[in-house]
């Protein structure tokens, strides 16, 4: 299997699990993974929050670990990658604020290679505007997003997934299992026992 590389958008206040279990778990089966963040240096650090669902009426929220960037957002290029993995948290949230992060998230689905968003990661998919026609997952709350843009919300238990094409998505941490099997499978990783 040909190692794949692939970048990880994130940004301050990114869902802790999201982000820190897919970037280990690619690593662990060969891939490189670049973690960046606009704004922000390789070496520097994004803040992460836990977001747990107790039985309030939405996820609370609790600090996280700091999590260290290993790349440069300003000297990425998008076509180098072959795959996107966009975590949720509250960073989507302002980082489809950002125009050089929305043509980054388009040109890998023009050059339809491989993304995985989970939770609130398709903010920036809806944002991009390359949800028309689309089927996906993700937190509840981003359903009109979705909606707005053209695409439809996959109703999928939380700790389930859905695959449209090459389009990987998920609720939210508790299906991580799912969600990087499924993941994975579209990068074409195989892993033998």
């Amino acid at each position: 299997m040909p190692a794949k590389r692939i970048l990880m958008l994130v940004g301050d206040f990114v869902e802790d699990y999201e982000v820190m279990v897919p970037f280990q778990a690619l690593q662990m089966v060969g891939h490189t993974v670049h973690a960046v963040c606009p704004g922000k240096r390789s070496g520097d650090k994004v803040r992460t929050a836990v977001h747990d669902f107790e039985g309030d009426q939405t996820y609370s929220e609790k600090p996280g670990h700091n999590f260290a960037l290993n790349a440069t957002f300003a000297e990425i290029d998008a076509t180098q990658y072959d795959a996107l993995v966009i975590p949720g948290g509250r960073a989507p949230e302002y980082l489809r604020l950002n125009p050089d992060v929305l043509d980054a998230v388009r040109h890998f689905f023009s050059a339809n290679k491989p993304v995985a968003a989970i939770c609130h990661g398709p903010q920036l998919l809806a944002a991009a505007g390359v949800l028309t026609g689309r089927t996906c997952s993700a937190y509840p709350a981003v359903g009109p997003d979705i909606g707005l843009c053209g695409g439809v919300l996959a109703d999928v238990p939380i700790d389930g997934t859905h695959v449209d094409g090459n389009l990987v998505t998920a609720p939210a941490w508790p299906a991580h299992p799912a969600w990087l099997r499924a993941f994975l499978k579209v990068l074409g990783t195989k892993i033998e026992m």
